[in-house]
């Protein structure tokens, strides 16, 4: 399958880049490195040994992701990209709406215009709001606590309404929480833009 991914030079998507290339899929991956490296893509093709095609784009932008849309038969798309920190979203919560929920949307649109019927959505625990934990799937959501949340939980929405109102298009929601580690070859691992990581 080709597969797009989003936010695939990122943590969990350049893993996931991995994963699917070793799984003998093809990947495009789109991001626009606001938090992470485009030597990333790099590591990615140097752990797999395999080419990945990678656009430096956003993917709020309607154009651009049209584009690509238009020139490559896209199986499925797993979105990863959108701003994640919980602290940021209070201080910045336009930019949190704007970018995670127009994000969903204008890759939604693109999934409907060109078939793509297979649509994997990362969410976040974050929806689950302040149920008793230990979570599980089919427990109520409760109102978010901060905007990052809150974007992930309007996504989710916009994503179910999507599936109600087109058949043939399939949506996965994965709702986790912080996801720790790095690839065995410490080749990628959890590395954002702005951070200093001293050694000791």
């Amino acid at each position: 399958m080709n597969i797009l991914v989003t936010g695939g030079a990122g943590y969990i998507g350049s893993h996931t880049c991995v994963a699917l290339l070793e799984a003998g899929h093809s990947v495009i991956v789109a991001d626009n490195l606001c938090n992470s490296k485009a030597e990333t893509i790099d590591k990615i093709k140097l752990i797999t040994g395999k080419e990945v095609t990678f656009y430096k784009i956003d993917v709020t932008d309607e154009t651009t992701v049209d584009s690509i849309f238009s020139t490559h038969q896209i199986d499925g798309i797993i979105h990863f990209a959108g701003l994640k920190a919980v602290g940021e979203s209070v201080e910045k919560p336009l930019e949190y709406y704007f970018n995670n929920t127009v994000s969903t949307m204008v890759l939604s649109k693109a999934c409907l215009k060109y078939g793509v019927g297979k649509f994997v959505f990362s969410s976040s625990a974050t929806v689950y709001g302040e149920n008793k934990v230990p979570f599980v799937e089919n427990m109520e959501l409760l109102p978010t606590t901060n905007p990052y949340g809150e974007t992930k939980a309007m996504s989710e929405r916009i994503l179910t309404d999507v599936v109600k109102a087109n058949s043939g298009f399939d949506v996965s929601l994965l709702r986790y929480f912080n996801p720790v580690g790095a690839h065995e070859s410490g080749l990628i691992g959890e590395d954002p833009n702005g951070i200093q990581l001293t050694t000791y």
